[in-house]
């Protein structure tokens, strides 16, 4: 296809040279990498996508880990479980490595979010391109002007034909005048306007060098931010293994311990004639119920005893006193 495109290029070159041999021809070529890189605009929307496409990887990151740790869990616990039961969880880790790939498709995918917001990221700018080409090409009476970064391959090209600052220069000068709100910063728009592209390139090489610092240094601290944080998490993943080891030991000395009680138990208890051992929730529920009715029992015979109390008091009370001169009465 390349092929095709350039012997398609050159034989028009040559026919166009052909017919404006006398007054000679203009080539001109852009390299839209570079100027992609100066657009601020492109810059922020591309560090925002830069964003979005590392919480995607920590996402993908953190399932994947998901889906270890369940491997991890299942190969300690294989000697334990059944056949059936390492089949279902054999299904449950596959299902889960599907839904990642799917995701991964999804997010990275040929026709995924990746590659649709790459799409629109570009698209804008390059609209800008082409119209500054359009203008720049009218002006300069360019005849042809090609993209270096395109997939045709460019075997020589010479600085002078390159207009990619003239197009960047147009391209940034269209943003600043939207930009203009008062009579400063007019002034300063003429200033710039001023400036030779040259002059332009040298101050984009001083800011490009300058920026190259700044993130060498960026990139050093959080290199050493990242070391850190990976000592820490070693730090803590050899403490966090060390509570489990000896939680798994405490645990051990304690089933040991119950294990030889409950023996000892077993061996102190008689056995009944019938051969079956009692249960010990069983045996403990008795005892609960023959204290309830040892209690309901004495609380019965007090009962009793009160009643017997008060009626005995009801009937005194109620008994006529024998008056005193009765027998003297009846003598008279």
């Amino acid at each position: 296809m390349n092929k095709k495109v350039l012997l398609l290029l050159v034989g028009t070159i040559l026919l166009s040279l052909t017919t404006n041999a006398q007054r000679g021809i203009r080539i001109g070529y852009i390299d839209m990498d570079y100027i992609l890189e100066n657009v601020p605009e492109y810059q922020e929307a591309s560090q925002q996508l830069d964003d979005k496409v590392n919480r995607w990887k920590g996402e993908i990151e953190t399932k994947l880990g998901e889906v270890r740790e369940m491997k991890k869990q299942l190969d300690n616990e294989r000697p334990l479980l059944t056949k059936e039961l390492i089949e279902e969880r054999n299904e449950e880790i596959k299902f889960e490595e599907d839904q990642i790939l799917d995701y991964q498709q999804k997010r990275f995918g040929p026709g995924g979010d990746l590659a649709i917001q790459k799409r629109q990221l570009v698209e804008p700018v390059q609209d800008q391109v082409f119209n500054a080409v359009q203008e720049i090409s009218t002006n300069k009476k360019y005849d042809f002007v090609f993209d270096k970064s395109a997939d045709v391959v460019m075997l020589y090209s010479a600085d002078r034909h390159d207009i990619s600052d003239q197009v960047l220069r147009s391209i940034t000068r269209s943003a600043k005048r939207k930009q203009i709100n008062s009579r400063k910063d007019e002034d300063a728009f003429d200033r710039d306007e001023s400036k030779t592209v040259e002059q332009d390139k040298a101050t984009l090489e001083r800011q490009k060098q300058i920026e190259e610092k700044k993130n060498a240094r960026e990139a050093a601290l959080e290199e050493r931010a990242q070391s850190r944080e990976a000592q820490k998490a070693e730090r803590q993943k050899a403490f966090e293994e060390r509570r489990q080891r000896l939680l798994e030991e405490r645990q051990r000395k304690k089933d040991s311990l119950q294990a030889l009680r409950l023996a000892k138990t077993e061996e102190n208890t008689p056995n009944e004639p019938t051969g079956d051992q009692t249960n010990p929730v069983d045996a403990k529920q008795a005892a609960i119920e023959a204290r309830k009715r040892r209690k309901d029992s004495i609380l019965n015979a007090r009962k009793i005893r009160r009643d017997s109390i008060l009626n005995a008091r009801k009937n005194r009370t109620k008994t006529p006193p024998v008056p005193e001169d009765s027998e003297g009465d009846g003598g008279n």
